[in-house]
């Protein structure tokens, strides 16, 4: 459905995406991941069609996007970070006009069936803006959606969404999914990267790894252990220290501590060492657990892999 292939785009002397490849299959659902600034959006753009590419070649449903706009956007769904639904129209009133926007005949029983699907049918003569962020989230999708796109294109979907609300929205993406739809999504939410068949990890516009969610925790480098420890900050600083720890993240009041070369075997005897050097240095041991790496765990350290030496990311975003 999407084949990118050694794709750059600039803005002036900044390179945006540096010439990154990967591919969607019909029916996949396929997260772009990445922290601001990756390139992300960027490279949504291209695919859409939306901005030229500077090099390489983009194909969006076998069709070259920059060449064909039209064709494509009529086989593709977008939505976007600020979706634009009109406040002043009805539930009702947004999607048909998306759907005549589209030239979409006999649209009243297909939006009469994502009202269902989406749990909206009560709400349809509501005005838009008396919507919570979430039903806005949904109306939009439903706009998206009523002119049966062969692939859904997402950017951030559920970003400022509460979590119930979130929890829901995946639910339909997942059901979407099923039904034979292909999604490309881009999502700040690791969590919601691992509900993905396939992940790209991207950074600074390049690419990191594309894989399943699955094979790219199987392949951390290393044992991860997660401990509670307080002073939680001095207790990060001394680990760093140590030859063999090569990574120490925050995640809340936890810590996840990434050890060299350190077999599963070995995981008992290592952990006791490391408990009993922190209480050697006055750090008091909440509980320390080896735990399979988090997809988290894995993508920052792929970052700093590739970023030159300088401080830990915790340190650059508290």
């Amino acid at each position: 459905m999407i084949a990118v292939d050694r794709l750059v785009r600039r803005y002036g002397d900044l390179t945006a995406v540096d010439g990154i490849s990967f591919g969607v299959r019909r029916g996949e659902m396929f997260g772009l991941i990445g922290p601001d600034g990756a390139g992300k959006t960027t490279t949504l753009r291209v695919i859409l069609g939306l901005l030229a590419a500077h090099g390489g070649t983009v194909r969006t449903c076998g069709l070259d996007p920059a060449r064909r706009r039209r064709a494509v956007s009529e086989r593709v769904g977008y939505l976007s970070q600020r979706f634009s639904l009109y406040g002043d129209l009805t539930v009702d009133e947004n999607i048909s006009f998306f759907a005549q926007v589209h030239g979409v005949g006999r649209w009243r029983p297909r939006r009469d069936d994502l009202l269902e699907m989406l749990r909206l049918a009560p709400f349809r003569g509501r005005l838009a803006d008396h919507l919570s962020g979430g039903m806005k989230q949904k109306l939009a999708l439903a706009c998206t959606l009523i002119h049966t796109p062969e692939l859904l294109v997402l950017d951030e979907p559920t970003a400022g969404v509460d979590p119930v609300s979130r929890r829901d929205f995946w639910k339909i993406l997942v059901r979407l999914r099923q039904e034979g739809l292909t999604l490309l999504l881009t999502t700040p939410y690791l969590d919601e990267a691992e509900r993905c068949e396939r992940v790209a990890l991207m950074d600074h516009g390049r690419l990191l790894a594309v894989d399943t969610p699955e094979a790219l925790r199987g392949a951390a480098r290393g044992l991860t252990l997660e401990l509670i420890a307080h002073p939680r900050r001095r207790a990060a600083e001394i680990l760093r220290e140590r030859d063999d720890v090569a990574d120490v993240q925050t995640f809340g009041e936890r810590l996840h501590v990434t050890l060299k070369g350190v077999a599963p075997s070995e995981a008992g005897p290592v952990t006791d060492a490391i408990t009993a050097f922190l209480r050697a240095a006055s750090i008091e041991i909440g509980y320390a657990r080896p735990i399979q790496a988090t997809l988290e765990d894995v993508f920052i350290a792929r970052i700093q892999e590739a970023r030159p030496a300088g401080p830990a990311l915790d340190e650059v975003h508290p």
